[in-house]
């Protein structure tokens, strides 16, 4: 297909842009031939004519599909150009985070300016071991791919990392060099890797700086070669430097900063080792002051100082010699302040004594007036004679300067070689892995000679990395037998002939350099003459004479001449280095001691950044020799000599390539600067690999990934069963233009840009497909509804119109009823109301009439009475009213007459003076005469008729007066009466008014109590609707607290449930890490312990004639073993002689010697004891303080001895206690028995008790040789293992060391030697004075013991002598009279201390307690014994009787006896194994060595290795030999431990013994006589307990030795298991066909597609299966299966999710659907072996939720709130790897979002998790052994001849 048909309308373009360099466009209309102009629309919306190039017609490169988008390797990109790499590394780098890009065979690594947690033990654990492009780029992948390189092919390896500075070189180094360290190890105990890794804080500190663009850039390059031996383990190291930077000791510039040691050196100035050195603060050193930027933010310079040191004493340099080093490089500080005056222009003096230079004096060693002198001065030699010439302040600066620059340069170099002599090894090279890092490209605005020597390199580098890109092409097509043709690729070798051939720009520098009047200028026209317009590479600027510029293969650059001569030459006064060579410091002689000797060319460097060593001092005369000539060579000659040595270096080894690129200037954390990063592609070779790839056929396939990924455009038909000729045929039809790909043998060779058509027809054809599904699917699902929705109408309808038609009808009816029951309700209702309200009106007139009449007539009535009340009432009032009228009137008409009187007979008497007066009365007087005598005449008549009526009214009054005087006389009488009814008239008022009163208020109150009644009614109504409404609302709220207490309680108990389960969690997590603890602990002992075996096994070889009698004892004991086999310990140590001259017969004597020499010890320790006695009473405050601390620094070990030993004590107590219960128990069997007979000597009751007696004495004999051994064993421990340590230890240490030939071996044993000694002093001095004490205890228990036998014993035998009554008696008086003072002494003891007083009634009550328990169990016993003699007795009894019958007395005695056949009856066994002392070797091979476990496991029961073991040590125990249960035990372990490190791989051996060691631990617990272990015995079973011996030690330590064993079965399923997880879980497509394939790049990764060797599914559950079989086979515990089977599936889930993380090619929804169903298998296999209880599913969980969180949608909020709630097992930064992750197979899915990852971390933001990224892969679950009881009899186990154990016997 031609490449201008991909130009279409929405297709996608890169176009340049100035300032993101290239912007994404898309097409708007096809593109068709001869078109100028495309029509584009960029990203933002808006749109463009793009102009296409009218000379080149060259069309903008097409953009990848977003599927390719990402991609972990930039050759996989479809279209391979600069766009796309660039566009790829910027969505890596911002989008995912991923700062490692794969270019084929380079490693791009961005700097992230960030620490990211991606280099930890667990990434490099995850790494190791993996093909390069299985797992997510990575420098660790780059590391393991040169390593298994190397292991591999036997050929040295390259890791070449360059870059800028700042792009991270040095740290990729670093990391590269820690993955070698970690993965393979040293071969020594020297710690190789550690010294090789403790280099780079050294190198870093002397070689490194701050500056403007990274604040730790090395300053020189250097290339490390790390050693390996022929297992590849690491045996040291070399370090070659190239090009250090040491004119920055003298010069920085703004913000930059001097070596760093410098300023460590400052920052430490206050410790007291460097007050000597009088140093300050960094500002006040010239050198230290000029950047102006002393600290670095973050960094502690005085903590770096202290890494410094403790890297220097790692690497051999002492302490010495540290402050030599310390001590020049403060003199360099002061010598940079010392200051100069001018004299004249031409000379300078320093002031005298001045203060710098005498301090630079004193630190030298050397004589100030010299030193003073000579900076100051310069020689001068010329043919004739040698004269002094001063120099001006300038030129002494430049000298000072320049001395300064020399020192440093020897100091760096002497550091190196003292380096490397510290990684040297004495052991044979057999290949080396070396790590090169090197400055990058390098332009500035300024560019000198440095620059010049850097580029050059770089020139070299870059021609060696196109030969090997240009290698590797060539041999990938002739190994797939494809035409090779020519690929042009930039060749740099006409840019390096310019500087290094024959009149090259080096060659004419030096011949510059030997001219006498050489300068810049003229070496510049020499430039100009010889190459200007005859190399097309070098031309000259237009503006300037002193400078060229050359075209370099990134870029041209250009190079100002000024300062080349002298930077060239690189002069220092030789005066100068004399007088330093003179110096008194031997350390700075040895800086110059090699200066006139001929110098290597690795060390030649420039002024600017100078050779580390050997750097050229001009001499004032040449000499002649060799030596002269070498002395001449120039920095530029030795430096390319150097390059030359690297490059022959290069070229001998298979490079691998990591480039550096750092992101932005500015030193922003994920931050992308497009044109910074483009222009160090450009520089660093990336894009030149993309060009060459893309020339050739960059795209490659396999035919089985090419035919998976594009099957869809294949017919059925088409499909055949030959999968390459498929591939052709299909390819014929879809490409036509066959020089488009090429068929190799394995693979398809596609030219750029194919894939992405291919891809383009896959995704049209799976759009089409896609559209036809969703039609199809749509329409059927669309018609589906439309029926279902049809015919749910249709039946609604028929329902509804039903239940319509009822209701109707119904209605009809109901409606007619209704009428009915109306009418006739109604009038019901009508007639009942009428009648009532006729009666109502009848009763309620009858009622109104009446009380109308009574009020009427009570109203007549009152008002009658009222009537007459009122007549006489108003009468009286009126009469008293009338008089006292009339009386006032009368009385007021005399007052006024008489006044008028008085003032008429004044006017008269003044009148009567007058005439006048008397005239005017006179005035009217005739006619006021004539009215008064008409007047008077009226009167006159009306006083007769009046006269008249007087007279009639006298007669009737006098008539009236007779009558009313009768009347009156009534009257008074009725006066009377009526005073007295006015009496009670009044009383009867007042009554009125009382009652009125009391009305008037009865009825207000009436009124008040109604109005009350009517509110209170009111009030009651309103109440109660309130309290109805507030009962309504409490019933509600009751209801709601109800339910709100249900949910509190609820939710308390759920709370509480969470709690209890939380904390229970959390304590059965705080248990099961004390126990992984522990186990780790056990783990590291045993690994500790095969160690010292495997260096004791070297050493016995290394020890040609071992010396007789003497026996190399490990100072490094188990302490597992020194607990149970310290008896034979002394054995072997002390008697080993007596062992080899008397092996069959040395028990005895051994016992007796033992025996003595305990005795010994114990009075040599009372001795011993009483010395110390004084100093341990001055020390017993501080015993006291230290006291706790001590207990809590014990060792746990340490505290299971001494409870063991307080076990023995009590065990010595309780026998001691059960024997005298025996006694008397017997002397009440004997008292029952009242006979005389039974008593009497001779009798079998006296025989019994005389037997009784004598077990008992030896029974006591034996408790104290027990407590006699265990108080030398108490004491033996410190006395054993010091001549140990001490004597025998340092005899074998010097003998040893005579034998060993490796230093570091030699060094490291003696530490660990030395560390073991005072580890274990330490734990004696600790544990002495308790020792002391318990000695001290047993003594007196001991003591009391002898005294306690003494008196039974007398006791006894006066008791025997006594008659029956008088012997209870007397015994009852003994045990009262011992008890009572017993109490008495221990009241006396305590009286001062009742709190002791009672804690002894306490211990006394629970000694009762469990004497009445042994007294129980006893009793039994006893009971059991009387049954069994008394069968005997009645049996011996019968045939006694018999022989009496048969024999006559004279038979009996003339006749002499026959002998007789006794038949033996079969005998009763008791469940135990008899064998001799000497046969345990024997029987440890047979039995455990020499088994084979799958014999055993077929043909006999399981654990039959266990039960025998078992039934020995019953023998033992019923013998009551302790020394053969020791032995017999100790043997078992130890064989136990032999065989599993003989064969420690094999399945079938390591879970047959731990079988049969968990069923041997638990028959010591089900046989031990424990009550919580015999629960489940049956009683024959509890007759088979140990009855003398408590091994409770011996279970712990058997349970340590199980322990062991399951973690080496768990590593051993993990080794098995590891090869088969990654490409069983996550590779191989178990559902075929929903995994698509994307396109691969150069880095092939291991293909999904089953091949014959690959694993699938179905190997690891096969696997399982054989696990499972060969684990129960062997009868191992249920329990223990389970746990083993969560291990594994724990590793396999680890394991899984670990590479998920890792591999971005996995993220895919595709992938979690195989993984969901991967893991429904091993459930389903879980449910198949009823293990589903184990807990192995949950180990799967974060595995489980990384798959869904693969699966579920990932776009909205509601989405991110799903994931934090569903992926509670996941950390927050396992799911934002995830999610960063996330690639789309297809372009139907969508990538996830930056805004929807940044939303889940807002969400996860409070969540406590373990910021780790990968699961612990190598963690092992704490192990528990649960009890488990064997209901097999001991005597029904069968021992099979196969075992060849014919010499024991059954008992």
């Amino acid at each position: 297909m031609a490449a201008t048909e991909l130009y279409t309308k929405y297709a996608r373009v890169w176009i340049p842009d100035p300032e993101e360099v290239w912007k994404s466009a898309e097409l708007l209309k096809d593109y068709k031939e001869g078109d100028k102009i495309i029509q584009l629309r960029l990203e933002e919306g808006k749109d463009l004519e793009y102009c296409l190039d009218p000379k080149t017609k060259e069309l903008p490169p097409l953009r990848n599909p977003d599927i390719l988008v990402g991609e972990n390797d930039l050759t996989a990109l479809s279209y391979l150009h600069e766009p796309a790499v660039l566009h790829n590394l910027k969505v890596r780098f911002i989008d995912s985070k991923l700062i490692y890009t794969y270019c084929g065979i380079v490693l791009v690594a961005i700097n992230p300016y960030e620490q990211l947690p991606i280099y930890g033990e667990d990434i490099i654990n995850a790494y190791s071991g993996q093909n390069m492009g299985d797992m997510d780029p990575h420098i660790f992948a780059v590391a393991e791919e040169a390593y298994k390189q190397m292991a591999r092919d036997e050929r040295n390896q390259s890791i070449i990392v360059s870059g800028e500075s700042g792009a991270g070189k040095t740290v990729s180094a670093k990391y590269a060099m820690r993955y070698f360290a970690t993965v393979s190890g040293s071969a020594s105990e020297a710690n190789v890797e550690e010294k090789v890794l403790a280099s780079n804080p050294i190198m870093e500190s002397i070689g490194n700086a701050k500056t403007t663009r990274n604040d730790n850039s090395s300053r020189f390059g250097k290339y490390i070669e790390i050693g390996f031996d022929k297992r590849y383990r690491i045996i040291g190291a070399n370090m070659r430097t190239y090009l250090l930077e040491k004119s920055r000791v003298v010069f920085q510039a703004e913000e930059e900063r001097n070596y760093h040691i410098f300023y460590q050196l400052c920052a430490s100035a206050a410790l007291p080792e460097f007050k000597t050195l009088r140093l300050g603060n960094a500002n006040y050193f010239h050198y230290t002051k000029q950047g102006g930027s002393p600290v670095i933010d973050g960094i502690d310079d005085a903590k770096e100082m202290v890494h410094t040191r403790q890297a220097c004493t790692l690497l051999g340099i002492n302490d010495s010699y540290q402050m030599g080093i310390f001590r020049i490089l403060a003199g360099l500080l002061h010598l940079g302040n010392v200051g100069f005056t001018s004299r004249d222009a031409d000379s300078c003096t320093i002031p005298p004594k001045h203060e710098p230079l005498t301090i630079f004096c004193d630190l030298m060693g050397v004589e100030y007036q010299e030193m003073s002198h000579w900076l100051c001065h310069r020689k001068l030699a010329t043919a004739s004679e040698t004269y002094i010439k001063p120099i001006s302040k300038l030129q002494a600066i430049n000298a000072r300067d320049a001395l300064a620059k020399h020192i440093y340069a020897k100091l760096f170099n002497w550091i190196v070689d003292h380096v490397n002599k510290a990684l040297h090894s004495t052991v044979k090279q057999h290949s080396f892995i070396g790590v090169l890092d090197i400055y990058g490209f390098e332009t500035f605005e300024i560019n000198s000679f440095e620059q010049f020597c850097i580029n050059y390199a770089n020139e070299k580098l870059q021609q060696q990395f196109n030969m090997h890109v240009f290698k590797l092409e060539q041999e990938e097509y002739m190994k797939e037998q494809i035409p090779w043709t020519l690929i042009d690729f930039y060749d740099n070798q006409p840019c390096i002939n310019l500087i290094e051939a024959k009149l090259g720009i080096l060659d004419l520098l030096d011949e510059e350099c030997k001219m006498p009047k050489g300068s810049d200028d003229s070496w510049a026209q020499k430039l100009y003459n010889t190459h200007l317009n005859k190399c097309a590479l070098f031309e000259k600027p237009r503006m300037s004479n002193k400078a060229f510029i050359i075209q370099h293969f990134a870029d041209k650059v250009e190079y100002q001449c000024e300062g080349f001569l002298e930077k060239n030459k690189d002069t220092v006064y030789e005066e100068q280095i004399k007088v330093l060579k003179s110096s008194k410091f031997k350390m700075l002689s040895e800086l110059f001691q090699d200066e006139e000797k001929a110098l290597s060319p690795t060390s030649a460097t420039p002024s600017g950044r100078t050779l580390l060593s050997r750097t050229a001092v001009k001499p004032a005369k040449a000499r002649p020799g060799q030596a002269s000539k070498e002395h001449k060579k120039t920095v530029g000659h030795q430096f390319r000599n150097s390059l030359h040595l690297l490059m022959e270096t290069l070229n001998a080894t298979t490079p691998h390539y990591v480039r550096c690129i750092k992101p932005n200037d500015f030193k922003f954390p994920f931050t992308f600067d497009e044109k910074r990063a483009v222009q160090q592609l450009r520089a660093c070779g990336v894009l030149e690999t993309i060009r060459i790839s893309a020339a050739g056929f960059p795209s490659r396939w396999t035919y089985q990934e090419f035919f998976s990924r594009y099957r869809v455009l294949m017919k059925q038909k088409d499909v055949l069963s030959d999968r390459k000729q498929t591939c052709k045929n299909l390819l014929e039809k879809l490409i036509l233009d066959k020089d488009k790909y090429q068929f190799g043998k394995t693979k398809i060779f596609f030219r750029a840009g194919q894939v992405a058509y291919l891809e383009k027809i896959r995704a049209d054809k799976l759009r089409v497909a896609c559209i036809r599904i969703q039609k199809t699917i749509r329409g059927w699902l669309m018609r589906k509804k439309y029926l279902r929705m049809k015919k749910a109408a249709i039946t609604i309808q028929r329902y509804v119109k039903g239940y319509q038609a009822r209701c109707y009808a119904k209605f009809l009816r109901r409606t007619r009823a209704a009428i009915i029951l109306q009418k006739f309700q109604r009038m019901y209702v009508v007639r009942k109301r009428y009648r009532l309200m006729r009666a109502t009106t009848i009763v309620l007139q009858s009622l109104l009439r009446g009380y109308i009449a009574r009020n009427k007539y009570q109203g007549m009535l009152r008002e009658h009475k009222a009537i007459i009340i009122q007549k006489h009432m108003r009468g009286w009032l009126a009469r008293v009213h009338y008089r006292r009228s009339l009386k006032a009137i009368v009385y007021l008409q005399c007052c006024y007459r008489r006044m008028m009187a008085k003032r008429e007979l004044k006017k008269l008497k003044i009148e009567a003076r007058s005439v006048e007066r008397y005239k005017k009365l006179n005035i009217g007087m005739e006619n006021k005469i004539m009215q008064l005598q008409r007047k008077v005449d009226e009167q006159h008549k009306d006083y007769k008729s009046l006269l008249e009526k007087l007279t009639s009214l006298e007669t009737t009054y006098n008539t009236e007066t007779e009558k009313l005087r009768s009347d009156v006389e009534r009257f008074r009488m009725s006066e009377e009466e009526a005073k007295n009814a006015t009496n009670r008239v009044h009383v009867l008022q007042e009554e009125i008014t009382k009652l009125r009163k009391e009305l008037h208020q009865t009825q207000s109150e009436k009124k008040t109590i109604e109005e009350w009644a009517d509110k209170y009614k009111q009030e009651t109504e309103q109440l109660l609707s309130e309290l109805k409404e507030q009962n309504t609302l409490l019933k509600k709220e009751k209801e709601e607290l109800n339910r709100r207490i249900q949910d509190q309680a609820k939710e308390m108990t759920e709370t509480m449930e969470k709690k209890l389960v939380e904390e229970t969690k959390q304590l059965e997590l705080d248990l099961n890490d004390e126990r992984l603890r522990y186990q780790n602990l056990l783990n590291e002992f045993s690994r500790l312990e095969e160690r010292y075996d495997d260096l004791r096994d070297e050493v016995n070889l290394m020890v040609s004639i071992p010396k007789p009698g003497h026996k190399r004892t490990d100072s490094t004991h188990s302490s597992n073993e020194s607990e149970y086999t310290f008896s034979s310990e002394i054995t072997e140590t002390e008697d080993l002689p007596l062992r080899m001259e008397e092996p069959s017969e040395k028990k005895a004597p051994l016992d007796m010697s033992l025996f003595l020499k305990l005795q010994k010890r114990v009075t040599e320790l009372e001795q011993e004891k009483q010395s110390l006695q004084d100093e341990l009473d001055r020390k017993e405050e501080q015993a006291l303080r230290t006291k706790t601390r001590e207990e809590e620094e014990r060792p746990p070990m340490r505290g299971a001895e001494l409870e063991y030993e307080s076990l023995k004590r009590q065990e010595l107590e309780s026998e001691n206690k059960k024997l005298k219960n025996e006694l008397n128990e017997l002397q009440k069997a004997l008292l029952e028995r009242s006979s005389p007979e039974v008593t009497a000597p001779g009798a079998p009751a006296y025989r019994v008790l005389l037997d009784q007696l004598t077990s008992v004495s030896e029974e006591l004999e034996v408790r104290k040789e027990e407590v006699l051994i265990l108080r030398s064993q108490l004491v033996s421990q410190k006395e054993a293992i010091q001549p140990k340590n001490t004597m025998t230890d340092s005899t074998i240490l010097l003998e040893d060391v005579q034998k060993m030939k490796d230093k570091g071996e030699i060094a490291q044993a003696y530490i660990g030697l030395k560390e073991t000694n005072r580890l274990l002093e330490s734990q004696l001095q600790s544990q002495k004075k308790s020792h002391d004490n318990e000695l001290e205890a047993l003594r007196g228990e001991i003591q009391s013991l002898k005294e306690e036998n003494n008196r039974q014993q007398q006791l006894l035998a006066q008791n025997l002598q006594l008659p029956p009554e008088a012997r209870i008696e007397a015994s009852l008086q003994h045990e009262i009279t011992r008890l009572t003072n017993e109490n008495l002494f221990y009241e006396e003891l305590y009286a001062d201390d009742p709190m002791k007083y009672q804690s002894y009634r306490i211990s006394l009550y629970k000694r009762m307690i469990d004497l009445m328990e042994q007294l129980e169990k006893q009793d039994k016993t006893v009971r059991k014994l009387k049954k069994q003699l008394k069968v005997f007795a009645k049996k011996i009894g019968e045939l006694e009787v018999g022989q009496m019958e048969n024999i006559s007395p004279g038979q009996i005695i003339d006749e002499p006896i026959r002998p007789v056949n006794i038949p033996r009856k079969e005998k009763d066994f008791q469940g135990m194994l008899e064998y001799k002392k000497d046969d345990e070797p024997k029987l440890v091979k047979n039995l455990i060595l020499d088994l084979k476990p799958r014999g055993v496991a077929v043909n006999l029961i399981p654990g039959l290795p266990a039960y025998i073991l078992f039934m020995c040590v019953r023998h033992a125990d019923y013998l009551n030999d302790d020394q053969k249960v020791r032995s017999l035990l100790t043997s078992t372990i130890n064989g136990i431990k032999k065989v599993l490190k003989k064969r420690g791989d094999d399945v079938e051996t390591v879970s047959f013994w731990l079988s049969n060691t968990c069923r041997f631990l638990h028959c010591l617990k089900q046989y031990s006589g424990e009550e919580g272990f015999m629960k489940h015995n049956t009683p024959r079973q509890n007759e088979h307990c140990l009855t003398n011996f408590d091994l409770a030690e011996y279970r712990q330590v058997l349970s340590d030795l199980a322990i062991q064993i399951y973690q080496q079965l768990v590593r051993v399923l993990e080794n098995i298991l590891q090869p088969m997880i990654v490409s069983g879980m996550l590779e191989h497509e178990t559902i075929q066909g929903v995994s698509g394939v994307k396109p691969p790049g150069l880095r092939k990764r291991t293909s999904s597609i089953a091949d014959e060797g690959t694993y699938t599914l179905d190997s690891i559950i096969r696997q399982l299966n054989t696990f499972h079989s060969v684990m129960c086979q062997h009868g191992m515990d249920p329990e223990l299966i389970k746990q083993v089977v969560k291990q594994t599936f724990y590793i396999t889930g680890a394991v899984t999710l670990n590479n998920l993380l890792l591999r971005k090619d996995m993220c895919s929804w595709s992938k979690g659907m195989q993984i969901r169903y991967n893991v429904s298998q091993l459930e389903e296999w879980l449910r198949d072996k009823n293990l589903m209880n184990s807990g192995a599913k949950e180990t799967l969980e974060p595995l489980i939720q990384a798959a869904q969180l693969l699966q579920v949608k990932k776009k909205t909020d509601e989405d991110a709130e799903a994931i934090c709630s569903m992926c509670n097992a996941l950390t927050t930064a396992q799911i934002v790897k995830v999610l960063n992750l996330y690639t789309p197979v297809n372009e139907f899915e969508e990538r996830v979002s930056i805004s929807f990852i940044r939303t889940i971390q807002m969400r996860l933001r409070d969540r406590k998790d373990s910021p780790q990224l990968l699961m612990d892969a190598k963690h092992i679950f704490p192990v528990t052994f649960p009890f488990n009881p064997s209901s097999l009899a001991l005597e029904t186990i069968q021992i099979p001849t196969s075992l060849g154990l014919a010499f024991i016997s059954r008992v």
